[in-house]
């Protein structure tokens, strides 16, 4: 792996991501509830989930930030530690520029991963732009790094790894592994807006 990229990924405090296409194959599965209505589920990777929840341990923080709105989606955040989840924003600078405030970070400490057109304007502005394997050529194009594996497939646990190892923390997640035992991340307030319900947020 290239030098600069760990250079990038060494300077990281926080990894947001797309969902559909990234945390997921981007197959949607629709399902009818008693009262006839649908609901939709999405499947996502164990191998993303071991990641996403060692990366607060290390004080990284996560979140999503995607253009449909979708329960599943919000459980699977809370699940993995998640400290945002917009949901509804196809435009989706605005909750970028939310978070950076909230975090106090600058946009060359974040990393994002993206596989669509939407996610171009922050690809285009973080420190690290990441993209899966099946993601569109014009996405991988302008990315700095781009995962062997296809998302929802390990891809996004492709990323959660090059943070840890370039930031230094691999050795002591193989200690965990090791001794079967792992620290909790510090408790966490998962902060969820969707758009539906936010008409104040930009589209």
């Amino acid at each position: 792996m290239k030098k600069r990229i760990f250079e990038r990924a060494a300077k990281i405090k926080a990894l947001l991501m797309d969902v559909d296409g990234v945390l997921t194959d981007g197959k949607m599965y629709f399902f009818p509830n008693r009262d006839g209505r649908v609901y939709e589920c999405k499947a996502f990777s164990a191998l993303d989930g071991i990641g996403l929840r060692l990366l607060p341990i290390f004080g990284i923080r996560t979140g999503i930030i995607t253009g449909r709105e979708s329960l599943s989606t919000e459980d699977r955040a809370r699940t993995m530690l998640m400290s945002y989840v917009y949901q509804g924003f196809l435009s989706k600078t605005g909750p970028f520029d939310e978070i950076l405030k909230d975090l106090k970070i600058r946009p060359e400490e974040a990393a994002y991963i993206g596989d669509d057109l939407t996610d171009v304007p922050i690809l285009k502005r973080v420190g690290l732009a990441c993209a899966p394997r099946n993601a569109l050529k014009e996405v991988k194009r302008i990315s700095h790094f781009v995962t062997e594996k296809e998302g929802g497939n390990g891809a996004v646990r492709e990323v959660c790894d090059l943070l840890l190892k370039s930031q230094g923390y691999w050795r002591r997640v193989m200690e965990y592994a090791g001794a079967a035992c792992w620290p909790k991340a510090e408790k966490n307030v998962l902060k969820v807006v969707s758009y539906s319900k936010n008409r104040s947020g930009r589209r």
